[in-house]
């Protein structure tokens, strides 16, 4: 990359990311902000000790970053400062460097998830199931817990009172959970015929059904859904949301 000395440069910091939304969409609100200026890469990396030596390479044109899998969680040990809503959730995905040089991390998956879910909810969503147990899934609880939703975590194998295991849904559970989250990336492009091990036989038309995956943006999980009438929703707004929250951070 060649380097310019007004040359503002931002990062998503994460492992085997070539896919990412986050360096297109980036990519993309800087060309229709003619902001030649800046641009964005990836960092990614198979571990986090690569971290520290690719800040250092590009301290003096570096501004902000993003996080995502799987270090929203390990990348705490980095950051000089963290925001309190991202404390409390337990990871951080937005990352801006202030003027003194010091990181400080922030999570806007919380106001992504949010703005994209509040729209679809009415009140017969009562209580939620959030499908895995990963940095996504602390934010989407912390929504869940803003908007005086009940939820249970679900995993294979149940690690807290607040977690229950696949093989235990049933009827009565589905059909009291009318709001459930995939948080895991079952059903990630290119294994799409993956989805997580619901009785989607129990979804009915007064379920929600959101998905956090974005490509594709009709994950298995979403059409078994689909076909048994119930609301769906990918990840796509989410992620636009809070990128636009990222940007918003990094500019204030």
């Amino acid at each position: 990359m060649e380097k310019k000395d007004n040359n503002k440069l931002y990062a998503l910091v994460g492992k085997n990311i070539s896919y990412s939304f986050s360096r297109g969409y980036f990519t993309e609100k800087f060309e229709t902000l003619q902001l030649h200026d800046h641009q964005y890469i990836n960092f990614d990396f198979q571990c986090m000790d690569e971290f520290m030596p690719k800040l250092k390479e590009h301290t003096s044109e570096l501004k902000g970053m993003n996080v995502t899998i799987p270090y929203k969680l390990q990348i705490f040990d980095y950051l000089d400062e963290i925001d309190e809503e991202a404390k409390t959730i337990g990871a951080v995905n937005t990352i801006k460097i202030l003027e003194d040089g010091r990181l400080k991390g922030y999570n806007t998956d919380v106001y992504g998830f949010e703005k994209s879910l509040i729209p679809l909810l009415r009140p017969i969503h009562k209580k939620a199931l959030i499908l895995g147990t990963g940095g996504a899934s602390k934010a989407v609880a912390h929504v869940l817990e803003k908007l005086q939703i009940a939820y249970s975590f679900v995993s294979r194998s149940n690690t807290n009172t607040k977690c229950i295991s696949y093989d235990v849904l049933d009827e009565a559970i589905i059909g009291s959970h009318l709001l459930i989250i995939n948080c895991t990336p079952l059903g990630t492009h290119p294994n799409i015929a993956d989805c997580p091990a619901l009785p989607y036989q129990f979804i009915a038309e007064n379920h929600l059904l959101y998905d956090l995956i974005y490509n594709p943006a009709e994950t298995k999980f979403l059409k078994k859904g689909k076909k048994n009438g119930a609301v769906i929703k990918n990840g796509m707004e989410m992620l636009e949301q809070q990128a636009e929250k990222a940007w918003e951070i990094w500019n204030s």
